[in-house]
């Protein structure tokens, strides 16, 4: 019989530290909903969407092609237009009607949109705010249905329900049919910085000219896919648009005297521009490296004095995009630069008052620019010709190759650090928007976070690859632990519906981008993460994705199973922290061969032993089952410098490792949220070492987790997420010996 080295640990010093909390504990040894697989949640797979998250065979979606007619007159704030619909009915259904979205509506007199929002009385109100809340009638707003024809000509019935209007067809459209039908409509432009909205004008009031970003302005096809049938919930005006995608032919007639830009191709631009403009446009084809102006400052501000009383029509096409969007004044300055992006290049664009400058004609440009070059880099190439930046204070909007975004200096042209950084922010998210929904056309009246949370996700990686250490305000785990310490009482998962969200920004934006952040850098690692996103989005670039396609597709492209972290994040409102519960710490002792064989009889069958040794030789299974079934005997019993002189040859001996220093330290996880273990050891020589345990760790014990560290030098300090990648809400503790946290305020 092989005797048993061992070898005999004592104890030198215990070290706990519990925390008190108020999360919920668990009960019973295993929590298996937390690291069991989603099919509870998740949509079963079908020929439309596979288990793979990517589309399937039979996978469909609707088009809708429009030709628009609008005209805006500036001095009463309208607009009246008429349109033509192709409707194509790609799916296999029959439909007896169509829905149609007029969003206009969420602002007109008979709009419930007030009705279902909170209200309280104020103490102290502004002038400006009391005068538009109790002493001014409602203003006229929202869509003025003038008629509805078929392609002949005849009336169709029709059916406004607030926000939605429904067709109905006198013969139902079957797979495969396309049907056309007209609307003619009129709106007031509301002004969106008294009024609010995401479109509107801005009204300048020392030159009485107006700046207009049009919106929602046309009469738009809801969508309709395997999912919900219809999209045709209402507009409240928190959750945005799902469009199906098409084509626009656009004709759009202003004063004489105004500079537009607008989703599509221009296709008379020798008509709109002066010919010296026209030549400005060509050199800027051309030129990679700065701005070129097409309108100068100079043409703007004599066009803005003018006020002409003659009109210009500018046409637009536009294919294969969901939405239009039109930006026009007679105060713009225009400048462009080309982007090369592989093969091709591709315009960036902006377009702003003389207000907005020296800032956006020196900024505007090349953060789209540089936009368009980071987004492309982790999806796909931008596949539209150009992305227009708007200058509209108060708003932060996109639609298809264009947005809108604040950010000017003061009167003196000053910026400050905090507008600056703003205008750059929103600039990247805004065009950024240009990717997740305007392409990877996700649904926005239902899942916000699906554009807006990638979206961020993005932006912050677009921020931080600027190489100016950007302060981005959202990406990095830090940011979001005060929304997820909050009071549960106004915390809700992110898998909830746009309007039942408390805190938007935080849910919508922020907790998703942090998601997206903390599995690339911490959890998959950038390789995977990289190549798992590259993959969603090619597979869904114009097509109409949903949560499960995004969750699976993660999953199927990196062999990483994230379906405890997809339930934890995203459908719970579980908080992450993780402590150090206890530290023990062991010294070896050579000597003590009389107690430790002391120890072994004393504790008798093999595998029973309970004791502070450790058995450094494996038994095989032989040995194993032998030694369970009696008692150990002294001469059974070596110590570790008899297995070692006599077991091990010379090369193997030298090959052999000295700890000195032997850690027992056990984890906690008072917070509900998976996550793995990041472990930052400082030795007594300052030198540090880390350690990372993947969230598996909590697999068997949700509550505790323990790691043995044998060390050569002695551990001064153990240190949880040193770098704060986890979200984890309380690091008081994180540390052990336990540290004193500093408060804000010192």
């Amino acid at each position: 019989m092989k005797k048993l080295s061992f070898l005999l640990f004592l104890p030198a010093f215990l070290f706990a530290q519990e925390k008190a909390t108020t999360a919920p504990k668990q009960t019973g040894r295993y929590d298996t909903n937390k690291f069991s697989q989603m099919y509870d949640l998740l949509a079963t797979p079908n020929m439309f969407r596979t288990a793979s998250g990517a589309p399937g065979p039979a996978y469909y979606q609707q088009q809708a092609d429009y030709k628009i007619d609008i005209e805006l007159d500036d001095k009463k704030s309208a607009i009246k237009g008429s349109e033509i619909i192709t409707y194509h009915n790609n799916s296999p259904d029959t439909l007896e009607y169509l829905w149609v979205q007029l969003d206009q509506n969420q602002a007109a007199k008979t709009s419930q949109t007030p009705l279902v929002e909170s209200q309280r009385m104020e103490q102290v109100f502004p002038a400006v705010n009391f005068a538009n809340k109790f002493l001014k009638q409602d203003l006229e707003r929202g869509f003025n249905i003038e008629s509805v024809k078929d392609s002949k000509g005849n009336p169709l019935s029709y059916t406004i329900n607030e926000t939605m209007m429904r067709i109905n067809l006198v013969t139902p459209m079957k797979p495969g049919e396309k049907y056309s039908f007209g609307i003619k409509w009129n709106y007031n432009v509301n002004n969106y910085r008294v009024e609010g909205g995401r479109s509107g004008y801005e009204l300048f009031e020392k030159d009485g000219n107006k700046l207009y970003v049009i919106a929602q302005f046309y009469p738009r096809m809801a969508v309709y896919n395997d999912v919900e049938g219809w999209q045709n919930m209402q507009f409240w005006g928190t959750g945005e648009f799902t469009l199906p995608f098409g084509n626009f032919d656009v004709n759009i007639t202003v004063p004489a005297d105004h500079v537009m830009e607008a989703t599509g191709d221009l296709t008379n631009r020798s008509e709109v521009f002066t010919a010296e403009q026209v030549k400005r446009y060509e050199l800027a084809l051309k030129t990679y490296d700065k701005p070129v102006v097409i309108v100068t400052q100079a043409e703007a501000e004599a066009a803005e004095k003018g006020f002409s009383d003659k009109k210009k029509t500018w046409k637009f096409s536009a294919k294969n995009v969901r939405d239009f969007g039109i930006s026009t004044s007679r105060k713009f300055i225009l400048d462009m630069m080309a982007v090369k992006l592989n093969d091709k290049s591709v315009m960036a664009v902006s377009i702003y008052p003389k207000e907005a400058n020296p800032f956006w004609g020196e900024t505007a440009t090349r953060t789209v620019a540089h936009t368009l070059k980071s987004y492309s880099a982790h999806t796909f190439d931008y596949p539209y010709p150009k992305a227009v930046s708007v200058s509209a204070e108060d708003q932060g909007m996109e639609y298809p190759m264009i947005c809108w975004n604040y950010g000017r200096p003061d009167e003196k042209g000053v910026v400050s650090e905090r507008i600056k950084n703003g205008m750059i922010g929103v600039t990247i998210h805004e065009v950024g928007h240009n990717f997740f929904p305007m392409i990877v056309n996700s649904d926005e009246r239902q899942w916000s976070w699906m554009d807006e949370g990638l979206n961020t996700f993005m932006q912050y990686m677009a921020e931080q690859e600027m190489g100016t250490n950007f302060p981005s305000s959202r990406g990095p785990a830090s940011k979001i632990v005060p929304y997820m310490s909050g009071d549960q009482k106004f915390l809700e998962p992110i898998m909830s519906n746009s309007e039942t969200i408390v805190q938007f920004g935080a849910n919508a934006y922020g907790k998703p981008a942090t998601g997206l952040n903390i599995l690339r850098e911490t959890i998959m690692g950038r390789e995977l993460f990289d190549h798992a996103f590259k993959i969603y989005a090619n597979r869904w670039k114009f097509k109409h994705p949903t949560p499960e396609d995004f969750f699976r597709t993660m999953e199927d492209a990196s062999a990483v199973d994230l379906d405890w972290f997809f339930r934890g994040w995203f459908y719970s409102t579980d908080f992450v922290d993780i402590g150090i519960k206890e530290v023990k710490q062991y010294y070896v002792s050579e000597t003590a061969t009389k107690e430790l064989k002391d120890a072994v009889v004393r504790r008798g069958r093999f595998g029973e032993e309970k004791g502070p040794f450790v058995y450094l030789v494996p038994s095989t299974s032989e040995e194993l089952s032998a030694k369970s079934k009696k008692a150990l005997m002294l001469s059974d019993v070596d110590l570790l410098a008899d297995y070692v002189n006599t077991k091990l040859s010379a090369d193997e001996k030298s090959n052999l490792k000295s700890p000195k220093y032997f850690y027992e330290v056990e984890f906690n996880k008072p917070g509900g949220m998976l996550m793995p273990i990041i472990v930052e050891l400082t030795y007594e020589d300052d030198s540090k070492e880390l350690f990372k345990y993947p969230a598996q760790i909590w697999r068997k014990n949700n509550d505790t987790a323990k790691k043995i560290y044998a060390t050569e030098k002695a551990i001064k300090k153990i240190q949880l997420d040193p770098k704060l990648e986890t979200a984890d809400i309380d690091v008081s503790n994180n540390t052990w010996p336990k540290e004193e946290v500093k408060s804000k305020f010192d």
